[in-house]
């Protein structure tokens, strides 16, 4: 009786199931890391919600009184929808209103 060729089915078989062990050592070890690092970012969201909480008898009960400027609301409005960061004399480009208008000019040179 020649086993030879069971032998190589069974050598075949077991180079496939170190294959599959290796492969699966590898994911537990990515999936190890991803649980780490979502443990530390869980940790990190308590301290900020500790350091929040903290703070919040700080805060003032009622916001604060805004200025009754009538270009107030519009200057809000367009920083509240700006992409980007903003200067406060781009909020005013469009409308160029006179608080913002350049009221002296530079002396000319001599």
């Amino acid at each position: 009786m020649n086993v030879q060729p069971l032998l190589d089915a069974l050598e075949l078989q077991e180079q496939a199931a170190r294959v599959l062990a290796g492969d699966l050592r590898e994911q537990i070890d990515g999936l190890q890391n991803r649980l780490r690092e979502a443990e530390t970012h869980l940790e990190h969201l308590a301290i900020t919600r500790t350091t929040v909480t903290s703070l919040a008898d700080r805060l003032p009960a009622a916001p604060p009184d805004l200025p009754e400027h009538p270009d107030y609301p519009r200057i809000l409005d367009a920083f509240n929808h700006a992409a980007g960061p903003q200067r406060a004399m781009e909020s005013a480009k469009p409308s160029a209103t006179s608080c913002c208008r350049r009221t002296s000019k530079a002396p000319a040179p001599s």
